[in-house]
């Protein structure tokens, strides 16, 4: 006799460059029963999320491979988390773009990153992470995330 909320698996969209930490932290996802999609880089990240990397108003094509309609595309991710260190677009990037956006800035985004760097935790933070962990990610870390999961949007009628 669960709680109603366990009734609907949590998604958690995961960023890393690195195969292994990739592997690591979707098995830590996936033990603490949720539905996990990995991908290597910031941009196939906001792919996923139906931003493209460009602005979250109009795509020059009319279809675009991810979702037909673009306009009212309704992403099922509770959580982000991100690796801060990848070539390309780094963790903060990824962040700074989903606060930006206005269909996507409510969805927590926690970062994780091998360096104990204090100046960039603390501009994480600012930006608007939830949190900062240091990998080795945990089975301790993980369960931190709870608190933060964005809620279903279907019960903001």
């Amino acid at each position: 006799m669960g709680v109603a909320v366990e009734s609907t698996q949590f998604h958690v969209l995961a960023v890393d460059d690195s195969f292994i930490d990739r592997k690591l932290i979707e098995r830590l996802l996936k033990t603490s029963s949720y539905h996990v999609t990995v991908v290597d880089s910031g941009n196939k990240a906001l792919e996923f999320l139906g931003l493209d990397g460009d602005h979250d108003d109009d795509d020059d094509e009319p279809d675009s491979e991810i979702a037909p309609s673009n306009h009212h595309q309704e992403v099922d991710v509770n959580l982000i988390i991100t690796d801060y260190s990848m070539p390309g677009m780094s963790g903060y990037d990824l962040l700074r773009k989903i606060k930006e956006s206005k269909s996507l800035k409510d969805i927590p985004v926690v970062i994780m990153s091998s360096e104990n760097v204090p100046s960039r935790i603390n501009r994480c933070l600012e930006e608007g992470a939830e949190e900062f962990f240091l990998k080795p990610v945990q089975l301790s870390d993980v369960r931190k995330l709870r608190p933060h999961l964005i809620k279903e949007k279907s019960t903001r009628n």
